[in-house]
């Protein structure tokens, strides 16, 4: 019998690997900005939003058991039509818009090293510069940041685990107090970037194929890998907010967790919480170039994975050199917070296409419908409070992301009509079906 490679808790190290990368970088001082420090709660509620659509993809992940993931789930849903297949382009630009942020965040950090410190242009000419660094790196073949991911994640989690401790130790209580310059409003605005920090659970359902018992343990560590990041981060706006004047915070939200820990370990730490976010956006646009070239760009064009579902040299050097000089303009144009908010807003729709999908296969895959009907409305709400803010304080935004849908759509179209692709289903039968269809023909049972 071959040996399954996940069991419980390589699967919710898998996931808190995941979740914990560049996202809290960005999103602490982001969010913090908008909400003030009743960003707290908004940690809290977008964890529970997480859990919800952790439920609703674990149940989906075991009725349909593919590394193709969200996109898989979309296509049993609604079909091998114009819909799912229209997904599947938005999923690739998502994967672009959520890159994008990463390589404008480690320009942002970088340029703290400077002397000059943080201007446009030079900000702009680390993110271009790394990003033409690791295209060039895929072109040739190389994987070592990939090979190296386990020390990544545990120096990631290590630094800031470390940091968070030592930091409440320091916290003054009053920074913690609302001071009623912020509402629950705000609270609800900052919802999309924070669960921009937890988006990463869904890789999970990636693993159900090589998952052992996953009957067992798909759902568990989903809400284990969840539950321990959102007391993590929890604990980290804590230790920011505690440490830092809320002014501090709005002023340097691009890099606030760094900022946060000046006040604590002098420049040194500034520096070490910096170096630390730089590993960590190297590792994402390393693996995210990987993702949005191999894996959703032959979605997109081709409507199928590629053969090669692993890491390895890329044979998709059109869709490489194509997702890079997309993601160009992005990073000329746009600021972080529109990036990032851009890149958020778009997930949670793709999330909540999915979870308001699931009610089309609730018999198949027996989950609850009420904790499904929760998942769709905390995703598809989060989103709407995202774009009630933006229409206020970054019209554009809203724009972006019609743009967004507007350039799936246009795109499905000329590949339907130029080459006829469709995105296939690639589960028919669930496991029981297929135990069931055997035993038909093994013994002829009826």
């Amino acid at each position: 019998m071959e040996k399954k490679a996940f069991g419980l808790w390589s699967a919710v190290f898998l996931g808190v690997g995941a979740m914990v990368g560049i996202g809290i970088f960005i999103v602490i001082g982001e969010a913090g900005a908008i909400a003030g420090n009743l960003v707290l709660y908004t940690f809290v509620i977008g964890g529970l939003i997480a859990m919800l659509s952790g439920y609703s993809l674990a149940k989906l992940a075991l009725r349909y058991p593919s590394r193709g993931g969200i996109i898989e789930y979309l296509v049993q849903e609604y079909g091998e039509g114009f819909f799912s297949g229209a997904a599947g382009v938005l999923f690739y630009l998502a994967q672009l818009i959520g890159l994008a942020a990463v390589v404008k965040s480690f320009g942002i950090y970088a340029a703290t090293y400077t002397s000059s410190g943080i201007t446009p242009l030079t900000v702009d000419a680390f993110a271009l510069g790394i990003l033409a660094l690791f295209t060039l790196i895929n072109l040739l073949g190389a994987s070592f940041v990939a090979k190296s991911e386990n020390a990544i994640v545990i120096i990631k989690l290590t630094a800031i685990t470390a940091f968070v401790v030592a930091a409440l130790f320091y916290i003054d209580p009053q920074r913690l107090i609302p001071d009623g310059s912020h509402t629950w409003l705000d609270m609800l605005y900052a919802l999309g970037l924070v669960f921009f920090a937890y988006q990463g659970f869904s890789v999970i359902t990636n693993s159900v194929e090589d998952m052992k018992d996953p009957q067992k343990n798909m759902l568990r560590s989903m809400l284990i890998a969840i539950g321990l990041v959102m007391v993590l981060y929890v604990a980290t706006a804590v230790a920011v907010l505690g440490n830092l004047p809320l002014s501090e915070v709005i002023k340097a939200k691009d890099y606030a967790l760094a900022e946060a820990a000046k006040p604590i370990f002098g420049e040194l730490g500034f520096r070490v919480m910096a170096a630390v976010a730089l590993i960590s956006a190297t590792s994402a646009i390393n693996a995210s170039l990987y993702a949005a070239t191999q894996i959703s760009y032959d979605l997109a064009k081709k409507g199928e994975l590629p053969k090669v579902y692993e890491y390895n040299v890329f044979h998709s050097t059109e869709g490489l050199i194509v997702s890079a000089l997309l993601i160009v303009p992005m990073v000329i144009f746009l600021d972080l917070d529109e990036i990032a908010t851009i890149a958020a807003i778009v997930v949670l729709l793709i999330q909540g296409f999915v979870h308001a999908g699931h009610f089309l296969k609730i018999g198949q895959t027996g989950a609850n419908p009420w904790l499904v009907a929760l998942a769709a409305m905390g995703t598809f709400g989060a989103a709407g409070f995202a774009l009630a803010y933006t229409h206020q304080k970054m019209p554009n935004v809203g724009w972006y992301v019609m743009g967004a849908f507007f350039g799936a759509y246009l795109l499905e179209l000329i590949l339907r009509l130029s080459t006829g692709r469709v995105i296939k289903k690639h589960i028919l039968w669930s496991p029981k079906e297929i135990e069931r269809r055997l035993a038909k023909i093994l013994y002829k049972e009826d």
